[in-house]
């Protein structure tokens, strides 16, 4: 995972391993809408696929990072799976055993028949690693 400037002020953020099979998640194009709600895109990679939504608007209300924050507060694990989402976009984490926490990325376009999803799973350390993220996901936010 890392945070990287793509051009002056403007960054994304990519969520998972290096290689060219290895499941990983963007999140780019960040945007403010108003002081309550800002928007960016994301691209999700595994195995030859890859989907993308335009814009995943999220609100201060929405808690993303709050979120993040608690999985990694909690690496020494948690029962179940525990879900983040909004229109086009649900996280969902469960923790495995060798002390990994696995991110589940769903990409929706719709609610309809005929829309696509697409879920792509990123695999992350539950210490160190998963706290880098959260601290990546708030700034990439601009939550800092």
């Amino acid at each position: 995972m890392s945070l990287i400037e793509v051009v002056p002020g403007q960054v994304e953020l990519v969520v998972g391993r290096s290689g060219a099979l290895a499941p990983s998640v963007r999140l780019f194009d960040w945007s403010r809408a108003d002081e309550y709600e800002f928007a960016f895109a994301v691209e999700a990679i595994d195995d030859g696929v890859r989907a993308r939504i335009e814009s995943v608007t999220v609100t201060v209300w929405d808690n993303m990072s709050e979120f993040f924050d608690g999985l990694a507060r909690d690496f020494r694990g948690w029962e179940g799976e525990r879900v983040w989402g909004n229109n086009n976009l649900v996280v969902t984490a469960t923790f495995g055993s060798g002390g990994h926490v696995y991110l589940g990325w769903t990409l929706r376009s719709g609610f309809f028949p005929g829309d696509w999803n697409c879920t792509v799973t990123t695999v992350i350390e539950a210490g160190e690693e998963m706290t880098a993220v959260a601290a990546e996901l708030r700034a990439f936010l601009r939550e800092e």
